[in-house]
């Protein structure tokens, strides 16, 4: 049976363009919008099978639509030099997997495979097309699916006519309609404007088509009867521009564009050539072609050795010749739990020479193993690995330490695709178009499945991943030179992991009593607000309860309804807050939430969180979730306790030195985001602000609204105030309105001050946004990037959240690499001067540490200079230091 595959060519490639980090070759060709390319049509032609492939391009920009409209697809940016050069390098490939591409003159690539489509429709043969524009959509027919890209080309999402019906109630006939009237911004097609897609949709549900709306007009209502009217003929001439031209004059039949497979030696040299090392061996080519490809493992000479006990010491002396022989290998230490604190240690594997060694912990554990446990141990025996922080303390806490850690593919990922939250191994390898790396869940399962499977099918598990680590270290050692981030993960954050391991091991010391007395505390203080609020309600009640709670706000006290939803009314935190006016109970329901949680999830909480042989609490910071580059705190959190209620300060008391007569140090960055807005933006008046050490707030007021600091009043501040961290974190007038409870027009007026004023700022927020389109990523001072695919978005919501992002990433971001630097350089400092003093917590811009009595007063000095000597900016850092007997009083 016959199954084409339709490919839009230049759609894919614009997307693998922007999904994927910067590459080049050695030559310095660039290359990622042909690796993107390649390993989504490998996948295709794994997973489908098909008998034909055909690549469509534009021929050229002038198509047959320009002759009725000459804007059409006017507004489209010119295409980045460092993607034009490629489509050549892809053509070239193309031949070489023996894929048949067609363009040609005055149409698009759209028009070329709808044409085929209409064939395949005409001849019954199965088709799948395979594009990143939803436009193909119309193209969906019984015999034909059009498989959309999302998340770059990694994944797709497919439509036949049952998910056309299902996600928008419209045939694939009535896509086109769907443009004709809300248009089309990336093609420059007008459609009716304030018309999108939620009133196309209506519309059309309503009435059909194009046409039979125009044909209704009368029944339409006020500004929608006025738009429709006015703009009828862009209506008309927009869907007719979204029309799939489907018959296309082509010469080439369906056999020109039979697949028959690829030529061994050819693609080998084309890869080769491109220096996709990766794709060489995930297709098996290492052998193939002229000669063998440098440093390339052919997959039929690696073998796995597992060492089960000490019959096997032979195994384990090979393995530490081999390590010692060859800097190269790949490690990968196996502990179950998200927690590394609490992990079972299941195994360790190393990928080194030609084999893969595994040995599960209890035999890492055993006498003969001491020379693998010393290696291990040893800080100048060089480690690659995946995830090291977390397999530092899971080793730790068994007595192995881990030392020598030169590079880690978990980071290393990170660092190149900030955006990819989970970073497993399985993930990074697929990135890379490697040999499938078996999810966990499958081999372990999940939750209350969970169990670990027979040691020789675990260690097989584990072998696989060394192994997957060795081929990805060389990859990412080479993006990570072209995109200029070897500084960052070698100077910052592969030294941070080691600096956090010793914090968490280290942990901070909890006062138990202390924070059962708050307990007590917490308890009557809820109880009193329980009794007040039974007694303004007139009724016991549920006070948890969203429906009881509502019955009681809404019907019996007839408080004004806000906001219902499918179950009844809404009594969410942004609904009682507007409600506090109307009825004393409604301040008393949102004090005893936040008591309730201060109890539950901070108190009993953090209780069960002591560790019984140490007496603290050791959290977990993770360097590889925030985009922006900030740590997260885990296993418990100890970011999130609420300090803006003094009940939330007080948990701080529990948190106390491990040793008699010492003290709880802390110290933070004062304003450290707008000190980094005012060097990046070059802004005179905000640098002027803080050269000068001046209220920033109070100056911001002063120049917005033209008076004296001694006539800034606490309102003119706050204001103030709301919008220069608000500015720090792209706010809108929206945004701006609900933080000072002010109108939208209001903010708005307020915002535009603001930029009239400063003028630095304003002009560095233009010219970011510029930036992030043409580079399609930002970065921070230091080098860290944040691609953003979505900067050139139809979607305005998209593009607008891009562009925000764009926005504060470099600020936020550079804040976090700050505080990350001053870490790593505060324990170098404690280590030189052999100071007792210990960093225990990082929590957001502060620093925690715990000082002896006789360092106190070098620790006031010392802590402030490394943090504000942490980077050079233009305008002053500045760390407020105090001490206490515990964390609550350093405040």
């Amino acid at each position: 049976m016959d199954k084409w595959i339709l490919i839009d060519g230049n759609s894919i490639a614009n997307r693998a363009f922007y999904a994927m980090p910067p590459l080049t070759n050695s030559s310095g060709l660039h290359t990622n919008a042909v690796y993107g390319f390649t390993t989504m049509l490998l996948k295709l032609l794994e997973e489908e099978k098909p008998t034909h492939v055909l690549v469509a391009f534009d021929a050229s920009k002038i198509t047959f639509r320009h002759e009725g409209y000459s804007e059409y697809k006017g507004g489209r940016a010119k295409t980045p030099p460092e993607l034009s050069e490629q489509f050549p390098v892809m053509k070239e490939l193309l031949q070489s997997f023996g894929i048949a591409q067609f363009e040609l003159s005055g149409y698009e690539a759209d028009d070329i495979i709808g044409t085929l489509t209409r064939l395949a429709d005409e001849q019954g043969v199965d088709a799948l097309v395979v594009t990143g524009d939803k436009d193909m959509l119309q193209l969906v027919s019984p015999k034909v699916t059009v498989a959309v890209t999302r998340k770059g080309v990694s994944e797709v999402e497919r439509y036949s006519p049952a998910e056309m019906t299902e996600r928008y109630g419209l045939t694939p006939q009535q896509f086109i309609d769907l443009k004709g009237l809300m248009g089309d911004a990336s093609d420059n097609i007008p459609g009716i404007p304030g018309v999108g897609e939620k009133t196309a949709l209506k519309l059309l549900h309503e009435y059909g088509s194009v046409e039979g709306v125009l044909e209704h007009t009368h029944e339409l209502k006020g500004k929608m009867k006025e738009k429709v009217e006015q703009h009828k003929d862009d209506a008309v001439m927009s869907k007719k521009l979204a029309t799939i031209f489907r018959e296309v004059p082509l010469t080439q039949t369906a056999e020109d564009i039979r697949y028959s497979g690829y030529d061994a030696a050819r693609l080998s040299e084309a890869f080769r050539k491109l220096e996709f090392k990766s794709l060489l061996e995930r297709l098996d080519l290492s052998g193939a072609g002229a000669g063998e490809a440098e440093g390339a493992q052919p997959a039929a000479e690696l073998h796995t050795v597992l060492i089960a006990g000490e019959q096997d010491a032979g195994q384990l002396k090979a393995l530490l010749d081999a390590l010692a022989s060859e800097e190269e290998h790949g490690l990968y230490i196996e502990a179950a739990g998200e927690n590394p604190h609490t992990a079972d240690m299941l195994g360790i594997s190393a990928a080194v020479g030609g084999a893969v060694y595994a040995l599960a912990a209890g035999t890492l554990e055993a006498p003969f193993a001491e020379p693998l446990r010393a290696w291990l141990a040893d800080e100048n025996k060089p480690k690659y690995g995946f995830d090291t922080h977390k397999a530092d303390l899971a080793l730790a806490w068994r007595g192995i330490p881990l030392r020598g850690v030169k590079f880690d593919v978990q980071l290393a990922a990170y660092l190149l695709d900030p955006t990819d939250g989970s970073q497993t191994l399985s993930g990074v390898a697929a990135r890379y178009g490697l040999p499938a790396v078996q999810a966990d869940e499958a081999v372990y399962g999940k939750g209350a499945k969970f169990k670990v499977p027979d040691e020789e099918t675990l260690l097989r598990h584990l072998a696989v991943k060394a192994d997957a680590v060795r081929r990805i270290v060389q990859l990412q050692r080479a993006e990570l030179d072209a995109t200029g981030m070897n500084k960052l993960i070698y100077e910052l954050e592969l030294p941070l992991s080691r600096v956090l391991a010793a914090m968490e091991l280290q942990g901070i010391a909890v006062a138990k009593g202390e924070l059962q007395s708050l307990g007590g505390e917490l308890e009557r203080g809820i109880s009193e607000a329980v009794s007040r609020i039974y007694e303004l309600a007139g009724t016991e009640f549920n006070i948890n309860s969203p429906k009881q709670l509502g019955e009681i706000l809404f019907d019996k006290l007839g408080l004004p309804v806000i906001k219902k939803t499918k179950t009844g009314y809404s009594t969410d935190a942004d609904v009682l807050e507007k409600l506090e006016p109307y009825h004393e109970i409604v301040p008393l329901i949102l004090h005893f939430r936040q008591l309730a949680k201060l109890q539950s999830t901070y108190v009993e909480g953090l209780l069960k969180e002591i560790r019984t042989e140490t007496g603290k609490v050791h959290t977990y910071f993770r360097q590889t979730i925030a985009a922006t580059g900030r740590l997260s705190s885990q296993f418990p959190n100890l970011q999130n306790i609420p300090i803006r209620l003094e009940e939330g300060r007080k948990i701080r008391k529990a948190f106390v030195p491990s040793e008699p007569g010492w003290y709880i140090l802390a110290a933070d960055y004062s304003q450290i985001e707008l000190r980094v807005l005012a060097h990046i933006s070059g802004d005179e008046r905000l640098k002027e602000a803080f050269i000068r050490d001046m209220d920033i707030h109070t100056k911001t007021a002063m120049d917005v609204f033209g008076v004296s600091a001694e006539e800034v009043d606490s309102n003119m501040r706050r204001s103030a105030k709301a919008v220069n961290f608000g500015i720090v974190y792209g706010i809108s007038d929206f945004g701006l309105s609900q933080n000072l409870n002010i109108t939208r027009k209001e903010a708005a007026q307020f915002i535009e001050q603001y930029f009239d004023v400063f003028q630095g700022v304003k002009k560095y927020m233009e010219d970011i946004k510029m930036q992030a389109r043409r580079d399609g990523y930002v970065t921070t001072l230091l080098e860290r990037r944040r691609y953003l695919p979505d900067i050139k978005a139809s979607n305005f919501n998209l593009r607008s959240f891009a562009e925000r992002t764009a926005m504060n990433t470099p600020i936020q971001g550079t804040a976090a690499d700050i505080i990350k630097l001053a870490m790593v350089r505060m324990d170098e400092t404690l280590k030189e001067r052999k100071l007792k003093s210990r960093m225990l917590l990082q929590v957001h811009d502060e620093l925690v540490f715990e000082v002896p009595e006789e360092e106190l007063e070098l620790m006031k000095q010392l802590v402030p200079q490394v943090m504000e000597s942490a980077i050079e900016l233009d305008v002053p850092l500045r760390a407020d230091v105090n001490y206490g007997v515990n964390w609550y009083e350093a405040k």
